[in-house]
């Protein structure tokens, strides 16, 4: 049986966003996914931020699909015992996004780490700079990037 937190998190979301929301599903118990178009991931956010008291952002995963990079903000609230997933997608050809660090802090890094893995840009973001890669490494090269070529030594 799924939790009432769950159902009743799905419920508001599709109350108050859900114009915003191009999917949402129980996946199973403490495991909820929202699909959302790019810039309604802030909204969303947030939402559960002051709504549902969902703090911790676990990470944020960035899988290059071909002609996307999808982004999945993995979130969870001070509990800890289940999880909810944000997705969405840019565009691989323009891969900009709106950062969500003004809402939850914890985001600095791992919007980084994507910003240098992958190549997307997190528009607002306080200090978006280099994170695992090395200083001199060549720009426009995301080792995480399916088209992505390693060169000669």
């Amino acid at each position: 049986m799924l939790a009432a937190k769950e159902s009743l998190m799905v419920e508001e979301l599709k109350r108050h966003l859900g114009d915003k929301i191009t999917k949402i599903e129980i996946v199973r118990a403490r495991r909820v996914n929202v699909e959302v178009p790019p810039g309604a991931h802030r909204d969303v956010i947030k939402f559960l931020r002051d709504n549902f008291d969902v703090k911790h952002l676990v990470t944020i995963t960035g899988v290059d699909l071909g002609d996307c990079i999808e982004l999945i903000y993995h979130l969870s609230p001070d509990n800890r015992r289940w999880l909810l997933n944000v997705r969405t997608k840019v565009p691989k050809d323009n891969p900009v996004i709106e950062s969500i660090v003004d809402i939850i802090p914890g985001a600095t890094m791992y919007e980084r780490e994507v910003y240098d893995l992958l190549g997307v840009t997190f528009e607002g973001h306080p200090n978006l700079e280099r994170l695992v890669l090395p200083d001199d490494w060549p720009e426009g090269e995301y080792p995480l990037r399916k088209d992505w070529k390693p060169k000669e030594v």
